[in-house]
């Protein structure tokens, strides 16, 4: 085959440290913008960026190049600089270390994004730990529950 044809489509999830809920209404929607052009300047695409006080979820269309933990490290280290730079308030924020990533199929595309858009009325229902074991267990991998817990 003379060309090369890939779709990565990867959903990511990681929470801020501790699951401190710093990530207030007011302030969310810059904050999955500024995740979304980390993406576009990686070369990757947000296809869905979104998520609560605590944590977020990001929808991304990965090229072949660029290994996912390069775009990882980008994502918390380039956000988290920004956040405490941009609201005074929040000088000690980070993200948790460490992170989530589960391939997507093409066809679970449109239920991503709808799932990622329904943060906030889900997690009136079902908390972070809850729903990470769930993704965990899904894909068939081994959970550390140290790490759902705080």
């Amino acid at each position: 085959m003379a060309n090369t044809y890939t779709c990565i489509r990867i959903h990511v999830v990681f929470s801020t440290k501790n699951r401190q809920r710093w990530i207030t209404p007011d302030i969310e929607e810059n904050v999955w913008r500024y995740l979304g052009g980390i993406c576009r300047d990686q070369g990757a695409k947000a296809i869905m960026v979104g998520g609560v006080e605590d944590h977020v979820h990001l929808l991304i269309g990965l090229p072949p190049a660029l290994a996912l933990s390069e775009m990882m490290r980008r994502l918390k280290g380039e956000s988290s600089k920004w956040i405490s730079t941009e609201w005074p308030a929040m000088a000690a924020f980070s993200w948790q270390d460490g992170y989530g990533a589960f391939s997507i199929g093409q066809s679970q595309v449109t239920k991503t994004i709808n799932y990622i858009a329904g943060q906030r009325g889900h997690h009136a229902k079902v908390s972070f730990a809850d729903e990470f074991r769930k993704f965990v267990f899904m894909h068939d991998l081994p959970v550390d529950e140290r790490y759902l817990l705080g």
